[in-house]
């Protein structure tokens, strides 16, 4: 019997998500592949390594400091603030 999924909220949008997900997974299932940009050029950044050792996918969850997303696991009702320009990132 599988768990009921998730629901979390990114950038005021609900965002289903699994209880075996990483926030960085739920947002690649939901087509969202890039959530912050680089300060310097403007550069779309999300998801690079998956394990931890880059800084490319920043995220804050229920207001707490930046944490990279491919490291934290889902939990229902988590809003997580992203650093995305909506305007050509998705």
């Amino acid at each position: 019997m599988s768990e009921r999924p998730y629901l979390i909220k990114v950038d005021g949008t609900d965002v289903p998500a699994r209880p075996d997900q990483t926030v960085a997974a739920a947002l690649i299932a939901a087509d969202i592949v890039s959530w912050r940009r680089t300060r310097r050029y403007g550069r779309p950044r999300g998801l690079f390594c998956g394990i931890g050792a880059c800084f490319d996918c920043l995220v804050r969850i229920d207001g707490g400091p930046p944490v990279r997303a491919c490291l934290i696991p889902a939990g229902n009702g988590m809003i997580i603030d992203t650093d995305r320009d909506d305007e050509g990132a998705s």
